[in-house]
């Protein structure tokens, strides 16, 4: 049976989440940048560890799906700590922590703030420190100086409307780097990725592996996987990945 609530973040504004008991190592899934906790990979994961009886937890960060808060007011630091709320306040005992393509970047913030609550990472098309390396430099001089000027320039999107980039989305990006130094994770990491991502390149998850000191690393490469890697194949691909991290 999933439990439906929210928890209340640091400032009070309240997070949306649903979660299931069940055996450890738990599993949190953390969503991607605009995305929320309905899409198709967490209830897929739902489905599967409700199943398996394994503990589950998703949320929505501040601005997102059904929690509070303004998108336009967040930043990586902040869907950070709200993510960490949910880690310290809604599981228990070692985590498998599951990022979709922002995601990656949360669970690598939390994996280095609190690497013993870790039983290992998964991430999917991970897109760390996105708004330095593969966001800003797409802009062009005017979309730049817009960010700048207005502090927001609001961004096409092939999945619906537009998204907001504000000025101090990308300057906490910058303070949230971790492609700038060694990530000392000791648990398994485990990447998956379509090499048909227009968004987050599968080149770029070598960086990430690179910076991953731990040797327990293994990145596997779906050649004909697009960004969302959401389709039937690409679900079970994730779920007998958890799966033997489990085992």
């Amino acid at each position: 049976m999933e439990e439906t609530g929210t928890i209340a973040a640091a400032d009070g504004t309240p997070l949306a989440y649903r979660r299931t008991a069940g055996n450890g190592p738990g599993i949190l899934f953390l969503g991607g940048f605009k995305s929320n906790m309905a899409g198709a990979k967490a209830e897929a994961l739902s489905t599967w560890c409700q199943e398996k009886r394994q503990a589950f937890c998703r949320f929505d960060y501040q601005g997102h799906g059904a929690s509070g808060g303004a998108f336009t007011d967040g930043t990586i630091g902040r869907w950070a700590a709200d993510a960490a709320t949910v880690l310290d306040n809604l599981t228990s005992g070692p985590q498998i922590l599951v990022g979709s393509s922002m995601g990656g970047w949360i669970a690598a913030l939390l994996a280095r703030a609190q690497p013993g609550r870790l039983h290992a990472m998964v991430g999917i098309a991970p897109a760390p420190d996105f708004t330095e390396e593969l966001m800003w430099p797409q802009f062009s001089p005017a979309i730049r100086a817009t960010i700048a000027r207005e502090g927001v320039w609001t961004a096409p999107s092939q999945y619906g409307e537009g998204y907001p980039i504000t000025r101090a989305l990308i300057e906490d990006g910058r303070r949230q780097s971790v492609l700038g130094g060694k990530l000392p994770f000791r648990f398994p990491v485990r990447i998956l990725h379509g090499m048909r991502d227009t968004e987050v390149p599968w080149k770029h998850a070598l960086r990430f592996i690179e910076a991953t000191e731990g040797d327990d690393v293994r990145i596997t490469l779906v050649k004909d996987g697009d960004h969302r890697l959401s389709r039937p194949q690409d679900l079970a691909l994730l779920t007998s990945t958890i799966s033997r991290l489990i085992a």
